[in-house]
């Protein structure tokens, strides 16, 4: 007895569309490719592994960026806020003295300050303080009666 290869038969009814998906994916296939080269296989995992990497830390980045970016914003609008109010308060103190200056009845008998106008004063001595007697004050303490509640 001898083995004779049989010749296939073709089924007929396969579409063209059919047939190249399952040409492309047989020749894409990742099993195949391990299987004849597993270093390829191997690299290819790296690549894939490596390629999610990247894409997980853009999204970490976009999102760190935009965080830092909105904070930015509120910082920058509250210091906008304080040098506006800044300006309004030296608009009023400028517009108080105006009227101070206007409406005062002695700035003309005022004289610039010179070394020569100024009083040096000694500083004072500081005022001793009474000694306290902490066992006596705790002594009266431990002599007054403790009340009931709170």
């Amino acid at each position: 007895m001898t083995a004779v290869p049989q010749p296939r038969s073709a089924p007929a009814a396969r579409s063209s569309s059919n047939g190249a998906l399952e040409l492309i994916q047989g020749s894409l296939s990742a099993q195949k490719v391990a299987r004849r080269s597993p270093l390829l296989a191997g690299l290819h995992r790296a690549a894939d592994g490596s390629l999610v990497g990247v894409f997980v830390a853009v999204l970490v980045l976009t999102g760190l960026t935009l965080h830092w970016q909105h904070r930015w914003t509120l910082a920058f609008q509250q210091l906008d806020d304080t040098r506006s109010l800044s300006h309004r308060l030296t608009e009023s103190t400028a517009m108080l003295e105006r009227h101070l200056l206007e409406k005062g009845r002695l700035p003309k008998t005022l004289v610039p300050t010179k070394v020569s106008n100024l009083v040096y004063l000694e500083r004072p001595k500081p005022a001793s303080k009474p000694q306290v007697d902490h066992l006596a004050m705790i002594g009266a303490w431990m002599e007054e009666p403790i009340h009931q509640g709170y």
